[in-house]
């Protein structure tokens, strides 16, 4: 029976050794994967880090696409379709002069042709000054040449005439405090 028991015993203690050892080498298997864990962990960490900034790099590229193809188109538009306020606003003007042609084949009358017209014309600069148009003052001003062109220079007209406008050949005109036509003047000497 003493030979049992310690046969017993003998294979109690080769099982803990080998339950042991199990331990031993599942614990050693353990800090295997936990060193390879932490080894892939920093790597794992970097890449999907790259995916997220590559996520967001290609969505802003999107995003500044669109914004350039979008005002390009609204450029577009407004260089096709800039004008149309101003022409708007010169269709009833437009219908005057119709009128005024029409009436003028039934008259005679030349004094009601040139009321007409000047009617027609009144109507015009106000349209035109509703869209910032604005004639540039010639009479009795000094000459400017970020106003005026020089088309003719006037000699003996005295000191007091001197650098000043003498007459108005062509009226300039500005559209907001820009020239878009100087005014054409004789100057005197």
């Amino acid at each position: 029976m003493e030979e049992k028991e310690i046969h017993i015993e003998d294979e109690e203690l080769q099982e803990e050794q080998t339950v042991n050892e199990t331990d031993k080498e599942a614990e050693a298997e353990e800090q295997q994967s936990d060193e390879v864990a932490e080894e892939q962990d920093p790597l794992t960490e970097a890449q999907a880090q790259i995916a997220d900034l590559k996520d967001k790099y290609l969505r802003q590229v999107a995003e500044f696409d669109n914004y350039r193809k979008r005002t390009l188109k609204e450029r577009a538009e407004l260089i096709l379709n800039g004008g149309e306020k101003t022409i708007t606003a010169l269709l009833p003007v437009i219908d005057d002069m119709e009128r005024a042609i029409a009436s003028g084949e039934k008259t005679d009358d030349p004094q009601v042709l040139r009321e007409g017209m000047t009617l027609i014309y009144q109507k015009l600069m106000k349209v035109l000054e509703s869209q910032g148009v604005s004639k540039i003052e010639t009479q009795d001003a000094d000459f400017d040449t970020s106003l005026h062109e020089a088309v003719a220079l006037v000699p003996g007209m005295g000191d007091d005439k001197k650098g000043k406008v003498i007459d108005c050949m062509a009226t300039g005109y500005k559209l907001n405090d820009k020239v878009i036509r100087y005014a054409k003047v004789a100057v005197g000497q």
